[in-house]
């Protein structure tokens, strides 16, 4: 009798876990949006991370709506990053101080940490107003261009932060740089899949006392629904999903291959 209990409820455990499986199956779309961001020094490709979902659905709706459209990357701080998304830089004058949002939204996005998201040198993440949440500003955003570093520097960020840094994570820090003082208290949501050096581009640029742009940088933000098989093959982004499956496939191929004993 016991072994017939065992054998029912081990049943519907895997049953459920199956279940599980096939109804993430079922949810993971086959397409995504693709995010550009123009400006008079090129364009920025952009995508949006689903493990963020907050930041990408408020994301997206902005630019649907045509917000972006014609605000200025207002903060530039080279070796650091580039910051835009502020209303108040529509039209703004010339040397006007900005970043204070007055009339943006005044709603704030909840924070959405995750330790395989990092600030690395090309990802878009939220700025925030220093509230103990680490909310998100509802509009503005920023788009790392950072440094690399050295073993001393990352580890230093790590006392800072409390960051746990894989070795892949740390050699990307390393060779490809970026701002690692800005983990887990910055939601990172994106990256840019091309025109990465148009953030070099923007860094350089001059700038006054309150890190603004001495000449406007302008920006117009569009959105393009595109298969995620595609944005594969023309970007090189690999989805979790294809990780899965190419693991998955690896595996298989080991089992079919081992020697029997």
């Amino acid at each position: 009798m016991k072994k017939s209990y065992f054998t029912l409820f081990l049943f519907i455990i895997l049953f459920s876990n199956f279940e599980l499986k096939a109804q993430k199956k079922k949810k993971m779309s086959k397409f995504d949006t693709l995010v550009t961001i123009s400006t008079q020094f090129g364009d920025m490709k952009i995508l949006l991370y689903e493990k963020t979902p907050k930041h990408r659905e408020n994301f997206l709706k902005l630019a649907k709506e045509g917000f972006y459209n014609n605000l200025l990357f207002h903060r530039v701080i080279k070796n650091f990053m580039i910051q835009g998304g502020d209303p108040d830089s529509k039209n703004a004058p010339a040397g006007a101080q900005l970043g204070a949002g007055i009339s943006a939204p005044k709603y704030k996005v909840d924070a959405e940490f995750l330790s395989e998201l990092f600030h690395k040198k090309g990802v878009i993440a939220a700025a925030t107003d220093g509230n103990p949440q680490k909310a998100s500003s509802s509009t503005q955003f920023y788009i790392v261009q950072g440094k690399k570093l050295n073993d001393n520097e990352i580890e230093s960020s790590k006392k800072r932060s409390g960051a746990v840094y894989t070795d892949e994570q740390v050699k990307i820090y390393k060779e490809i740089g970026g701002t690692p003082s800005l983990d887990q208290n910055y939601t990172v949501y994106g990256e840019v899949v091309q025109g990465i050096e148009i953030i070099d581009k923007i860094a350089e640029v001059a700038t006054d006392r309150n890190d603004r742009p001495e000449k406007d940088v302008q920006m117009q933000v569009s959105i393009k629904r595109m298969s995620k098989k595609k944005i594969t093959k023309e970007f090189g982004f690999q989805y979790e999903e294809n990780t899965t499956k190419i693991d998955d496939k690896k595996k298989k191929k080991e089992i079919i291959e081992k020697p029997k004993e």
